[in-house]
């Protein structure tokens, strides 16, 4: 079969590879979209982050080269023989995380915080940028019969967003300002509408992507034009309840920080590539509450549920589609050259 492998930065080759099988708790799917993530795209970039190299991934065994793709959805095609969940022809969206797990369930409640964290498509296995992948039955979720499978490669993605107001401090009627309207910025708008968000701000500065924010509600400030947090500051009148930092960027970490409210809160969704200054005294001295997040936990039936009331909907989302063999020109340099796009998907068919 056909699969994308990540050999080291820069390198990411399509090739023939063996098509796995299934065997005891684990189920075959036949991929049918996969999203190119901003993880994806800092390995492509400066990797290995997550990706192991010199040691094996001590859940999936494997290291570089790995099959790349974690944002994927398929059908059912082969199941172990112990499998009691699903069956072939199964429609599934794929929750990616390696997490210690028995019997086909996590074995932690907070799987998403175990210090063997991995994921499917990043840490070895196999991946979506294939033709077939295998994952525990414990990871794959049946859709509803009404999403299609791009929306099921889209499950990921606002699982970051969803589990990422969850852990927040913002209640119903509370402002937000989002910092970075990529594709995980834009699934927080989102989900900070489902949640109840009086106003959402967002701070961009793409003009495709200013664009897409504003038509999901949000206000927006074009960065590279004014001071995001002087314009949030004087619409807010003195700064929002909660911002979401969603860059990996210094400079606009300490932007979610100044526009956020005294006693207020400040989430770190993004992944970093470098360390980042923090003047403390700007979250102690009013009382203000920094706090990280990882991935998602427990959330893929909510974020499903959600998508059939029309949110996350990858008509806001996805401005791309392209095959496999082209994931590389098509996909990750056009990521990097091109900021009008927010999501491409892939298909191995």
């Amino acid at each position: 079969m056909r699969a994308a492998r990540w050999y080291k930065a820069k390198d990411i080759r399509v090739e023939d590879v063996e098509e796995p099988k299934a065997t005891g708790h684990d189920v075959k799917v036949k991929v049918k979209a996969c999203g190119i993530c901003g993880s994806d795209l800092h390995e492509y970039l400066v990797g290995p982050i997550f990706i192991p190299v010199d040691e094996p991934h001590p859940i999936s065994g494997g290291k570089a080269p790995i099959i790349m793709g974690h944002e994927f959805a398929g059908e059912v095609v082969e199941i172990g023989e112990k499998v009691t969940k699903l069956k072939p022809g199964d429609r599934v969206a794929i929750e990616p995380i390696y997490a210690p797990n028995k019997d086909g369930e996590y074995t932690d409640h907070h799987y998403n915080l175990s210090p063997q964290l991995g994921f499917h498509g990043l840490s070895g296995g196999g991946g979506g940028f294939s033709e077939y992948t295998v994952v525990g039955e414990h990871m794959a979720h049946k859709m509803p019969e009404d999403l299609s499978f791009e929306q099921g490669a889209l499950v990921e993605p606002a699982a970051v967003g969803l589990h990422a107001v969850r852990q927040s401090n913002f209640k119903a009627g509370d402002t937000a300002a989002v910092f970075g309207a990529g594709p995980i910025g834009l699934m927080v708008i989102d989900a900070l509408k489902a949640a109840g968000a009086s106003k959402i701000y967002a701070s961009e500065v793409s003009e495709a992507r200013i664009k897409k924010a504003g038509q999901m509600g949000a206000v927006v400030v074009d960065s590279s034009k004014s001071d995001p947090v002087e314009e949030i500051n004087k619409m807010s009148g003195g700064g929002v309840d909660v911002s979401f930092e969603v860059t990996g960027i210094e400079k606009v970490l300490q932007q979610s920080i100044h526009a956020t409210r005294i006693g207020g809160e400040i989430i770190v969704v993004s992944i970093w590539e470098e360390n980042a200054a923090i003047n403390f005294n700007d979250i102690v001295i009013k009382e203000k509450n920094l706090k990280g997040i990882i991935a998602y936990r427990h959330i893929y039936p909510a974020v499903m549920e959600l998508m059939r009331e029309g949110y996350f909907s990858g008509d806001d989302m996805i401005t791309d589609r392209i095959k496999l063999d082209d994931v590389v020109e098509k996909g990750f340099e056009v990521l990097v050259k091109d900021k009008r796009q927010v999501k491409i998907m892939v298909s191995p068919e």
